[in-house]
């Protein structure tokens, strides 16, 4: 086993179980804007590079001048159904709970407005710190996110592990000094993941009980 002194984790596919939520809200904004709607598989491959990406990818390349009404809508919308569907994947509070000693962190790339009202509503109290796309220190694969974590917390880097289900996540872990534990319930390209070489690869989370102590 590892020893570790904090787990950094991913929000959307990683933590949370959300892509229902998040597919009706793209859906319904693109009705109300009348543009064509996107199957569920669509949406859920745009998830990963935050909510105005996600967007600009549903409107489509014809339709970039609809995107700032888009995301206006989009926002009252999910703001507002976010936690309708979106539970913490099973096995997830047992590994919060098991690791109660250790720091732990949410490191996203969604807006923290968003990641703030679901982790209030799903258990913020596990959490030290949490980190949005938004608060000003880019977006992984951009390790700044991730070194603010860990000066924050004053963890030295060989001490924490990023687990995520992204190659933003992989990439960004290993940019930032850091081990990287991949998972492979969650939205990501397991093919893409691999190839990124993260130091570890579960497939549920309470496989991370057996590897960090």
């Amino acid at each position: 086993m590892h020893a570790i002194d904090l787990l950094i984790f991913d929000l959307d596919g990683t933590l949370i179980e959300s892509k229902w939520d998040i597919a009706a809200a793209v859906n319904l904004t693109l009705a109300e804007l009348k543009l064509p709607e996107r199957s569920q598989e669509d949406i859920f491959s745009f998830v990963g590079d935050g909510i105005k990406r996600l967007l600009r990818l549903a409107v489509g390349e014809d339709n970039q001048e609809r995107y700032d009404e888009a995301l206006g809508v989009f926002r009252g919308y999910y703001l507002a159904h976010c936690l309708d569907c979106t539970k913490f994947y099973p096995g997830i509070e047992t590994v919060l709970t098991h690791f109660a000693a250790k720091h732990k962190a949410v490191a996203t790339n969604k807006s923290l407005e968003y990641t703030t009202k679901i982790l209030k509503g799903l258990g913020a109290h596990h959490f030290a710190y949490i980190v949005g796309g938004d608060d000003g220190y880019g977006l992984k694969p951009d390790p700044r996110m991730l070194v603010r974590i860990l000066e924050e917390l004053k963890v030295s880097k060989d001490r924490a592990v990023l687990i995520g289900d992204s190659t933003n996540d992989i990439t960004g872990g290993h940019n930032a000094g850091i081990r990287v534990c991949a998972v492979g319930y969650g939205m990501g390209n397991r093919e893409k993941m691999a190839a990124c070489k993260p130091d570890w690869f579960i497939e549920k989370p309470e496989e991370l009980m057996g590897l960090f102590k």
